[in-house]
């Protein structure tokens, strides 16, 4: 469809499971190339639910999802990640027993190109995977793991990169890092969709965002717009 965004979760509502109740409704949520979408909101909202939906990893009742004008909805999560998708989860996201070498050469199981040069783009967004490239990933700080579970993603050459809480349990300083980081990947012309429980953060980077409550959509704005609108201030960002 011609004006429609890169990617777009439109109208969704589902749930886990052929007969579980629906944790989605009627949720929208969608980003252009190079921009990076925020999900936000409080504990329970469906905010990872909602990214695994676009993802495929749940059923939809209604509503659908559709990437560059083309409709997945029907599609597996294996079958996405052929047409572009990059999904890191907020756990288990590395193979901790390899080295980080292994880890990213994992991640270019569907090329069938030669991935040296995306692997080198990896370790210049990443220096510190250079450096320990022969370690094993299992060994790595949380910070460190976040950036070998990002790596991986990267060496799909993904048009759109899907972060589940990338900065969970890391240091404020490593969080600052990581949303430098990923600023980079978006300017690369990827798009970036992440659930965020780092809310204030995570808008001050976000061209979009969105606040969910109760499966649905509660706020949507730039982040700029969230940021400065007092209902957001006052239920979602303390004041």
């Amino acid at each position: 469809m011609s004006g429609e965004p890169f990617l777009i979760g439109d109208s969704m509502t589902g749930g886990y499971g052929k007969s579980g109740p629906d944790i989605l409704h009627d949720c929208t949520i969608a980003v252009e190339r190079g921009e990076i979408a925020v999900i936000v909101g409080p504990n329970g909202a469906g905010k990872s639910t909602a990214m695994k939906a676009v993802f495929g990893m749940l059923n939809l009742r209604q509503g659908a999802v559709r990437l560059d004008g083309q409709d997945i909805t029907e599609l597996s999560p294996q079958a996405r990640v052929r047409k572009g998708m990059g999904f890191v989860p907020q756990t288990s996201n590395i193979f901790t027993s390899m080295t980080v070498e292994e880890n990213l050469e994992m991640g270019a199981f569907i090329r069938e190109d030669d991935y040296r040069e995306t692997m080198e783009q990896v370790f210049e967004l990443f220096p510190i995977l250079r450096e320990k490239r022969a370690q094993a990933a299992g060994e790595l700080s949380g910070g460190q793991r976040q950036q070998v579970a990002v790596g991986r993603a990267l060496m799909t050459q993904p048009k759109v990169l899907m972060l589940d809480e990338p900065t969970a349990g890391v240091s404020p300083i490593v969080m600052d890092e990581l949303f430098d980081r990923i600023i980079e990947v978006a300017r690369t012309g990827i798009c970036i969709l992440m659930v965020e429980q780092n809310a204030r953060q995570a808008l001050e980077i976000a061209d979009k965002g969105y606040v969910l409550v109760q499966g649905a959509n509660a706020h949507t704005g730039t982040g700029k717009d969230l940021l400065a609108d007092p209902d957001v201030r006052r239920s979602f960002l303390g004041g």
